[in-house]
């Protein structure tokens, strides 16, 4: 069994169509994925709209219905095999996990598999895929599934910010880590996985970023509780 750190105790809940994270003392934060959504900048908002006005609502909502199970079900896997369980792979995620797999046996000294996380200071929590070593070096490591290759790291839309945020929760509440690299593998169905490593130049520039997108969540939610 993999040395794990001590899980927080956290649940997910959801108010006003944005998902929060509360703490086992009651603090509520707003989770990675509600501050990204909220501070999307104008022209992914407005590509998001072009795309569901071609498909139509409805196919729109059945792609992302689709895209979320085989997501949730890939996830489920992996972490069972991270944490020494071996049981078959369900078969609509089995095309990603085999895209996946490689990149998993370079995987090691596993720490945290889908554990939530805080960031007191800045306001934010979230749920984090894995805290592991990939080939030698410790990581925070984030899994994705997708119906083509993104080919560049500009196609990734906000997953680095998002990344950069879970590690500097992480490095916030277990002292112990100085975590300073990321590893963002993308599961393609009959294709190697592609991997997006960040280095801690990288990861550095996307947490400011980060920071930013956070200043700007919390200065329109006090904008609206004015108003």
């Amino acid at each position: 069994m993999p040395d794990l750190l001590p899980a927080l105790t956290a649940k997910s809940t959801r108010a006003n169509g944005q998902t929060y994270i509360v703490d086992a003392q009651g603090v509520r934060l707003p989770s990675v994925t509600t501050i990204l959504n909220a501070t999307k900048p104008a022209a992914d908002r407005e590509a998001l709209a072009r795309w569901r006005q071609r498909v139509g609502s409805e196919q729109a909502k059945q792609i992302s219905g689709t895209a979320s199970r085989r997501g949730t079900q890939t996830h489920s896997h992996i972490r069972r095999y991270l944490l020494g369980d071996d049981r078959p792979c369900p078969p609509a995620a089995l095309p990603y996990w085999n895209s996946l797999h490689p990149v998993l046996t370079q995987i090691d000294a596993v720490r945290l598999v889908e554990g939530f996380v805080f960031h007191y200071d800045l306001g934010y929590a979230g749920k984090v895929d894995c805290v592991a070593s990939y080939q030698g070096t410790p990581c925070v490591c984030d899994w994705k599934t997708s119906d083509r290759p993104k080919q560049s790291i500009e196609r990734l839309g906000d997953a680095p910010l998002q990344l950069a945020a879970y590690c500097g929760a992480i490095n916030q509440v277990y002292d112990e880590l100085d975590l300073d690299h990321a590893l963002l593998a993308v599961a393609v169905a009959d294709q190697p996985a592609e991997i997006f490593w960040l280095d801690a130049d990288r990861l550095a520039a996307y947490w400011q970023q980060w920071q930013l997108r956070v200043k700007q969540f919390y200065r329109r939610r006090h904008g609206l509780a004015r108003s």
